[in-house]
């Protein structure tokens, strides 16, 4: 059985990036610490916020509701928001 205690190993491994994505990362990596040779770390960084972000938003759509709202409620307060707008 393996046990993580918040200190795990790196892992080496490829990735085949379109030019593209490589460019913004070289770029991101040259602006940040002034080499190219900080591509994995601007990688991981990028990486770690999207997935972060990813799973708030996951929670966020699995969290309990607090208010109840039946579907004919949702659709008068639609019009009505869409009206609104309308009106501006």
């Amino acid at each position: 059985m393996l046990v993580c205690l918040g200190v795990c190993m790196p892992r080496r491994t490829t990735l085949v990036l379109d030019d593209d994505v490589y460019e913004m990362l070289l770029r991101e990596s040259i602006r940040r610490y002034g080499s190219s040779r900080a591509l994995s770390r601007v990688a991981n960084e990028l990486l770690r916020r999207a997935l972060r972000d990813v799973g708030d938003i996951v929670r966020l759509i699995y969290a309990e509701r607090y208010a109840r709202v039946t579907t004919g409620e949702f659709e008068e307060f639609r019009k009505r928001l869409s009206k609104e707008f309308e009106e501006r």
